[in-house]
């Protein structure tokens, strides 16, 4: 957000109804990836692995944050600059 938000008047053009759709589209896709994790989180909890789990489950939420920057990023540096100006 920092990102677009700094350099708003560049992005303007870039956001037309449609784009607002696919980023709508693509938010509900993230969220239901988001959700679909405690499919796998809450037996592991229950497991016997569960007291590991539990400890664990931090840098397994660090990693999901930091791939989901890492695909944002791209995604503004690939799919919105080279188009902009």
């Amino acid at each position: 957000m920092t990102w677009i938000v700094a350099t708003w008047p560049h992005f303007r053009p870039v956001f037309t109804l449609f784009d607002l759709l696919r980023l709508t589209i693509l938010g509900l896709i993230a969220n239901a990836l988001y959700c679909a994790a405690y499919f796998i989180d809450l037996p592991l909890q229950h497991s016997s692995f569960g007291p590991q789990w539990r400890s664990g489950r931090w840098a397994l939420w660090l990693i999901g944050m930091l791939l989901a920057f890492l695909l944002t990023n791209y995604w503004i540096a690939d799919e919105i600059y080279p188009f902009v100006g």
